[in-house]
């Protein structure tokens, strides 16, 4: 996969920290250590907690890295292998790297030239294959299988700290191995704010209840969103929800290979506008996910990325009112060639959590 990009940034060898790229790239899983891929080497450097696992997980050449073998002289090892009498050029994930190692890498090794790598080796993770799709669909199905179990157990009195405890708990009690992000559990006042922190506020009658979750299956990350009322909804609740909900669904059609999305985007945000609440509705419409929650390409406005079959997407469109509460309806879909398939299967009419 690395040599299309070796040959057209004209590199002798590139180094991959990033640790969502070393798992796509080598297979290995610990996150900690660094990739050399050139044309004749692929090699695997970490430290002895995690060589044992590296062996298992890739195919690469494992060289472990300690105080009297450090990183930077095993990259220079690498690199005298190569036959390479000119200039070496490097690449580096820019994008990624910390400013502190990039300047020990450039003191420690030979190269004439470092080579920001920018997106490329992201790029590699758009479109994924099936048996990630399979990954990914789990990770969502597991989120809906936790989500109904929960939705008996809410009640005012409960704080959403509670609320997302038991969540988490229900997703690991499901399968999942960790989660996607830190649980968003937001409800009245706190659900006008996109990404609120659970706090020890007790939910109360006619709250909306905002719930942005997500766990991990085999590494790769769901996402899902939905907004409950507990108690009866008011006249103006509903008509907020119904708005968002309609803008959801329109996206949810207008979603393809070969269009953009930024137009994707345009479908939800012109419903919303035309609603009246275009001022409340900040954020882009979605993003991709895998490895990492928050992947390229997004819905938004200034993403003019034209969409291809296998790229994730999350389908999230909000309205957020300060001093009122907000809605947030999210499913995460595969795009296809005349549509997407949506992996959330919870219900996205709305939900009125029954109080006694």
């Amino acid at each position: 996969m690395l040599d299309a990009i070796l040959n057209e940034l004209k590199l002798d060898a590139a180094v991959i920290t990033d640790p969502y790229n070393m798992r796509h790239v080598s297979g290995f899983r610990g996150g900690e250590g660094a990739l050399y891929v050139s044309r004749t080497q692929k090699v695997l450097i970490t430290d002895s907690r995690y060589t044992e696992q590296a062996a298992r997980e890739s195919g690469f050449t494992i060289v472990e890295e300690h105080r009297e073998h450090k990183r930077e002289q095993i990259l220079a090892e690498c690199m005298k292998k190569e036959n390479n009498a000119g200039a070496f050029a490097m690449g580096y994930e820019d994008e990624s790297l910390l400013c502190a190692q990039f300047d020990r890498l450039k003191d420690a090794l030979r190269v004439e030239k470092w080579v920001p790598l920018k997106d490329k080796v992201d790029s590699l993770r758009v479109i994924k294959t099936e048996e990630e799709l399979s990954y990914l669909a789990k990770a969502e199905e597991i989120g809906d299988r936790a989500f109904a179990k929960l939705l008996p157990l809410l009640k005012p009195g409960m704080t959403e700290l509670e609320a997302a405890a038991e969540l988490e708990y229900l997703m690991k009690k499901e399968g999942a191995e960790d989660l996607s992000f830190n649980t968003i559990v937001a409800s009245g006042l706190n659900s006008s704010m996109p990404h609120a922190i659970p706090s020890d506020k007790k939910m109360e009658e006619g709250d909306f209840v905002t719930f942005d979750f997500g766990c991990k299956y085999k590494g790769y990350c769901s996402d899902m969103t939905r907004t409950v009322v507990l108690g009866k909804a008011s006249e103006k609740q509903k008509e907020i929800y119904n708005v968002v909900l309609k803008a959801q669904l329109a996206s949810l059609d207008a979603l393809r290979a070969g269009v953009s999305g930024s137009s994707v985007d345009k479908v939800a945000r012109d419903i919303i506008t035309e609603a009246g609440y275009g001022e409340y509705f900040g954020h882009g419409l979605g993003h991709s996910v895998g490895l990492f929650i928050h992947e390229n390409p997004r819905l938004s406005p200034t993403d003019d990325t034209i969409l291809q079959p296998g790229t994730i997407e999350t389908v999230e469109p909000g309205i957020y009112v300060p001093g009122f509460g907000g809605v947030r309806i999210e499913d995460m879909v595969v795009v296809t060639e005349d549509g997407c398939i949506n992996f959330a299967h919870s219900p996205k009419e709305l939900i009125e959590i029954p109080v006694e």
